[in-house]
């Protein structure tokens, strides 16, 4: 008598698709996939809110405002390990000359940068130095759970935090005229006013934001006509950043007027 031939397990739980080609493994009933599939009715992962579409072209005299957000279990960014952390991101972005950081904007739960870039692959490949980076830096500063002392008088070590930083691909807007550079300009640099970190008890002597690269911005209309950019603490580490060198960034934001420290970005013009 002949014994019965053996089947692969795997060939059991293969599933056609609709040209009959088998695609894939099909799931025992009562099991939840990570991916989703419509046509089997399982909802999609929450994942990325930005589709995965085409972004818009730019031209090499024109600027990028950039936005990054992060995951919620990473916590607030404006902590000196973070900031620390965001700074050594930016040291590695500096060796992309044609990807250039011109400023940027530590927030709680995003960071946002001025871009200059040749090309979108410049662009591309730049903003990735930059997040792996920081990524890589704020997993070891998230893990090590504050300052030292805290650390000392914990029972035991922080485990290190793993995996992906960023919740989102990073939302790239082109800077195409000289009303709208003064006006990112001046949000990013002046952000902390509009979340309203200016108004905590530690931060109302501050003129302006020590988690942003308003240091060497020197088109503040309280410098008047101080040949030199904002002059900070011997104690104080700056985020180091490229000079701009579109036209739209250097002169052309201009002619619509200096930024003031205590301009309010998004806020409604007085009457």
């Amino acid at each position: 008598m002949a014994r019965p031939r053996k089947t692969h397990v795997q060939q059991q739980l293969r599933w056609a698709n609709a040209a009959g080609d088998l695609r894939g493994r099909k799931r025992e009933s009562g099991t939840s996939s990570r991916r989703g599939n419509k046509r089997l009715g399982r909802p999609r992962k929450p994942g990325a809110k930005q589709r995965h579409a085409k972004r818009p072209s730019f031209a090499k005299r024109q600027a990028l405002h950039i936005t990054l957000r992060v995951e919620r279990d990473v916590g607030s960014l404006r902590k000196r390990a973070c900031y620390a952390a965001v700074r050594r991101a930016a040291i590695t972005a500096l060796e992309h000359e044609d990807c250039r950081v011109i400023h940027l904007s530590i927030q709680r739960t995003h960071l946002h940068l001025i871009v200059e870039a040749e090309c979108s692959t410049a662009l591309s490949t730049g903003m990735q130095a930059f997040q792996i980076s920081a990524a890589k830096h704020l997993n070891a500063a998230v893990s090590r759970a504050g300052s030292w002392w805290e650390r000392r008088r914990m029972a035991a070590p922080p485990t290190r935090r793993k995996g992906r930083v960023f919740a989102d691909r990073y939302h790239a807007r082109s800077i195409t005229s000289p009303t709208q550079a003064r006006r990112e300009l001046a949000y990013v640099l002046n952000n902390w006013r509009k979340h309203r970190e200016d108004r905590a008890s530690f931060a109302r002597t501050w003129v302006i934001d020590p988690f942003a690269t308003g240091w060497c911005f020197d088109g503040w209309r309280e410098l008047g006509d101080a040949p030199f950019p904002w002059k900070v603490r011997d104690t104080y580490d700056p985020i180091p950043v490229w000079l701009p060198r579109t036209w739209l960034l250097r002169e052309g934001w201009r002619r619509f007027g200096l930024i003031s420290t205590h301009e309010v970005p998004s806020a409604p013009a007085p009457r």
